[in-house]
């Protein structure tokens, strides 16, 4: 009977880990090594937080010494002339001419670079979409100055007939008027630099819309949705956050690019109401032209141009990490 009772007695209980033990084994702190990787990567991080940081302070110094003996509106004055004592620049021009000719790019280069990865991970065979990847690859890797000698010798002769129809059909709205000019336009540089971004959109959406789990497509199919169905319910909520990251790896492009644009843009420092008139120009473009023969003070100008560049292209990427955590719960992948 005292036998029996002795071998249905229940184990004494496991002692449980302590919370700090939980974190530290999720963290995979638990080991030497482990430790190691987690210190490299944390420094990383904090290193590059710190080198962000010195570039705002260096901008923003640089910067400061320029705008203080500005003698324009530096946000909103036309003219760029450092050589001026006082000096009078203004970046209303440059950003004008930055952000419509990226809004260009984008608008060209997203709903084709979309379409080419959907295309490449759900209706092409095999045989054909891997060719077609290699090449997608090898534009991306393409120098930009090739792209913009290719602009300049290629693209900019052939635009006159595209100008021509725009300003016979639509020249009427003000936006597409031509005056018979060289097509060394605003249009002209968003259409190369959608040209460059393609490439970079299409690879990242087509890696993001090969990770779609299958079950999910094998579902939608099987209840007798149609193949575009299963895009639109199944692909395009899965990876509409990897979408907006790679639009915004393209914008960023498209935001800070230099040589493609200086070899077929026509500065001038004004503001042109029509796309197809000669005219205006960009931060990068402005920076790359100047800075060769600037004085000490045009330098800091253009510095100050930069930081314009740099806070634009930080509230962009903000933007889109905004856009992307509150589409998180619609989304199956973590941008």
């Amino acid at each position: 009977m005292d036998i029996t009772t002795k071998n249905t007695e229940a184990p004494p209980p496991t002692p449980q880990p302590s919370v700090a033990e939980q974190k530290r084994a999720a963290r995979g702190a638990t080991r030497p090594g482990d430790r190691i990787f987690l210190g490299l990567s944390r420094g990383s991080g904090i290193l590059l937080l710190v080198i962000m940081a010195a570039i705002a302070v260096f901008l923003t110094y640089r910067a400061s010494l320029a705008i203080s003996k500005d003698d324009a509106n530096f946000f909103t004055a036309f003219e760029w002339n450092t050589g001026l004592v006082p000096p009078k620049f203004g970046i209303a021009v440059l950003a004008f001419g930055t952000v419509v000719s990226s809004i260009i790019a984008m608008v060209i280069a997203v709903p084709i670079a979309v379409a080419i990865a959907l295309f490449l991970t759900h209706y092409a065979p095999r045989r054909l979409s891997s060719p077609i990847s290699y090449v997608i690859d090898l534009l991306a890797a393409v120098p930009s100055i090739v792209y913009g000698l290719w602009g300049a010798l290629v693209l900019v002769p052939n635009m006159n007939g595209l100008f021509g129809w725009l300003d016979k059909y639509l020249g009427w709205t003000g936006i597409f008027s031509w005056q018979g000019g060289a097509p060394r336009s605003m249009l002209t540089v968003g259409i190369l630099l959608a040209i460059m971004i393609l490439p970079i959109i299409t690879n990242v959406s087509r890696e993001v819309f090969r990770q779609v789990p299958q079950m999910q497509e094998e579902a939608a199919l099987a209840l007798g949705a149609t193949r575009w169905e299963v895009i639109r319910m199944a692909v395009f909520p899965f990876g509409r956050s990897g979408v907006i990251s790679a639009s915004m790896l393209g914008l960023g492009r498209a935001l800070g690019e230099t040589m493609a644009v200086a070899t077929v843009l026509s500065p001038t420092f004004d503001i042109q109401t029509s796309l197809l008139d000669p005219g205006g120009g960009t931060f990068a473009q402005n920076i790359a032209s100047k800075f060769g023969e600037a004085t000490e003070m045009g330098r800091d100008a253009l510095i100050a141009s930069g930081l314009v560049l740099f806070v634009i292209t930080l509230l962009v990427n903000g933007a889109a990490r905004a856009i992307i955590a509150r589409r998180k719960e619609y989304s199956g992948a973590n941008a």
